[in-house]
């Protein structure tokens, strides 16, 4: 669930902190088994909030991986979206490092048919400007029982060789997680996940040795505060 929108409820104008870990899960391949991170933290009333995102893969057999923490503003602006503004740092590690800031502006909320949508554009201290799209669902098959099938895809419109990242289309994420909740505040999950760079990202990934494509079984747990 999405806890920015107010999903047509009395608003509540009392100040809370919310935490939710989406993900904690590994994911092994082939060739290594990484950690996901996923989460967000808000404070605020249902009016106006300080939010923080943030996620990152780190790899458990070499040491590598990335990072992403966003800062941000939100509004809401109808009684299912919230408007959000504000900064996001990107940072990789391993054999090539790399760090960047980047402005950022979207919305986040519930679309019609309860499908939660997140959509941001971004643009570096560079100026390369990027979007990203982020979708989910939440399926119930019992009150405990749930489905989330999420797709994520990302877009730049310049190349960014630091981030091996090419203009178009960089990558598309689709994942289904199977989650039990043991509490209404914890469940463990299983799933499958596949992510695949697209266009001038792949190459990047082809130059440097990386697979283009990855499927992955993950387990994890989601639990929120």
């Amino acid at each position: 669930e999405i806890p920015g929108a107010m999903h047509g409820a009395e608003m509540r104008w009392t100040p809370t902190l919310y935490i939710l870990a989406e993900k904690l899960e590994l994911a092994p391949t082939t060739d290594d088994r990484t950690f996901a991170v996923d989460g967000i933290a808000w404070y605020g009333n249902d009016r106006s909030r300080i939010w923080m995102r943030g996620e990152a893969d780190i790899s458990t057999v070499e040491s590598a991986g990335e990072a992403q923490i966003e800062l941000l503003y939100g509004r809401l602006i109808t009684p299912f979206f919230d408007a959000l503004v504000g900064f996001r740092v990107d940072h990789n590690w391993g054999d090539d490092t790399a760090t960047r800031v980047l402005f950022g502006a979207g919305v986040e909320g519930l679309a019609p048919y309860w499908f939660e949508l997140e959509a941001s554009a971004f643009i570096s201290e560079s100026g390369d400007l990027s979007a990203r799209l982020t979708t989910a669902y939440d399926l119930l098959f019992t009150q405990r029982l749930i489905l989330e099938p999420r797709m994520e895809l990302n877009a730049s419109a310049a190349r960014v060789p630091e981030f091996g990242i090419g203009s178009g289309l960089t990558d598309l994420e689709l994942g289904g997680r199977m989650r039990y909740e043991l509490h209404r505040k914890f469940a463990p999950y299983i799933g499958v996940n596949w992510h695949r760079r697209l266009g001038g990202t792949a190459d990047f990934a082809r130059d440097d040795g990386e697979p283009v494509s990855v499927t992955s079984l993950v387990a994890g747990v989601r639990t929120w505060y």
